[in-house]
């Protein structure tokens, strides 16, 4: 019998294979983010996520104010693509080397830290001149909040999957 607690990766997936499911993850990893930021956090008096704004912004302050009308979809690709392939190729081959035994869970909480700074550090404050970490206000939580859900939500998905 099979214990479904921990992150049983094997090796010999297909290339396809991984990329459908790195997908799907993402997607329905964005659905979650998206629904909590904006949804659940300003039901529940919490300021409303603004990833977009922010994708918009860091696309402007890289390459020019001709690129922000692409932040909505830099922010799609990065929660649909980029992150699920960091979590592939970084997040889990890491955890694997560290910790082999470690429950799928703690992975992609830690991994959702990693792009709440990622995202709050590197591309709001490093990229587009924003406080660090927007100030530590509010929104700072809400964020991580959002972004720790993200991480669970594609380990979820990703935690039985043969990589290539």
């Amino acid at each position: 019998m099979r214990d479904y607690g921990y992150d049983d990766y094997d090796e010999g997936g297909s290339f396809i294979g991984t990329i459908l499911l790195m997908l799907i993850g993402g997607a329905l990893a964005m659905a979650a983010f998206d629904a909590f930021g904006q949804i659940y956090a300003p039901e529940a008096g919490y300021p409303r996520l603004a990833p977009v704004p922010l994708a918009t912004q860091s696309l402007g302050a890289l390459f020019g104010e001709e690129y922000t009308q692409y932040g909505r979809l830099a922010h799609y690709a990065m929660g649909i693509l980029g992150y699920p392939l960091g979590y592939v190729l970084l997040a889990r081959p890491i955890s694997r080397m560290i910790a082999p035994s470690l429950h799928w869970w703690v992975t992609g909480a830690v991994f959702g830290v990693v792009i709440w700074a990622f995202a709050l550090y590197v591309m709001a404050h490093l990229v587009a001149g924003n406080p660090p970490f927007l100030g530590f206000g509010d929104l700072t939580w809400v964020a991580l909040v959002g972004h720790v859900i993200y991480g669970l939500a594609l380990a979820v998905v990703m935690r039985d999957a043969r990589y290539v």
